[in-house]
């Protein structure tokens, strides 16, 4: 279980988040639901080790992480797919693939988890030697989230994956996340499209300005007032 507690982030004299708590299990997807600009990828970065933090506990499985670099934190079973994807574009999908798979603990099953990253989605296997530039968002966004995967991670943190990309694909991303979860992962999600998002998840988080303001499971949040009016377009 990743667990997160009292976690500050600070950007000079600009506090991006304030003392938050989270929790995320494995065979769980946690949205987080916030305004642009609450903190959402500051949270997700600072977990991930990408940026400096500040009077904070993050544990992952009851190791440790917050004295840990960032590549250390993949060790140790976290990966996070960023938003804009982060892909390396004049590479071949193979090569983002298996860049995925230099952390020790996924070197071992490199094969059994690039045949995962392929069943999950199917269309990658016909686009192995392709260079990721030339493929569509869709696709790409498939490459990124393979690739994290690649890292054989008990918890997988995505920001935004469905930004800019049409219904059909994100349907089908937003399937990919299901299975993800009977894999046995934990996925803590950020994501803009709060309907689909809290129609797969578990649990969710609200945050504004910096702080967690509620919290409760996606069928208590679907049905509130609040949650309806601010994201689901509900008058």
């Amino acid at each position: 279980m990743l667990e997160v507690s009292g976690l500050s982030v600070a950007y000079g004299k600009h506090r991006a988040l304030d003392d938050v708590s989270l929790s995320v299990a494995q065979r769980e997807i946690v949205v987080i639901l916030g305004a642009n600009g609450s903190g959402k990828t500051s949270l997700l970065k600072a977990i991930a080790g990408v940026v400096p933090k500040s009077v904070s506990r993050i544990s992952l499985c009851g190791r440790d992480l917050d004295k840990m670099r960032a590549n250390d934190i993949v060790e140790a079973g976290l990966a996070l797919v960023p938003e804009g994807r982060g892909i390396f574009g004049e590479l071949t999908v193979r090569e983002n693939l298996l860049l995925g798979a230099y952390a020790k603990r996924a070197r071992a099953k490199e094969r059994e988890n690039l045949e995962r990253a392929i069943s999950l989605f199917p269309k990658l296997a016909q686009r192995m030697k392709q260079a990721a530039n030339t493929m569509s968002g869709g696709e790409q966004q498939m490459v990124a989230i393979g690739r994290a995967l690649m890292s054989a991670p008990d918890i997988l943190l995505l920001d935004e994956p469905s930004l800019g990309l049409a219904p059909v694909v994100c349907g089908e991303l937003f399937a990919s996340l299901g299975k993800i979860r009977e894999a046995g992962i934990g996925v803590l999600l950020v994501e803009q499209n709060a309907k689909r998002s809290l129609q797969i998840a578990d649990r969710g988080y609200l945050i504004e300005t910096g702080r967690i303001t509620g919290e409760g499971s996606a069928a208590q949040l679907r049905e509130d007032p609040a949650v309806q009016r601010a994201y689901l377009g509900v008058a």
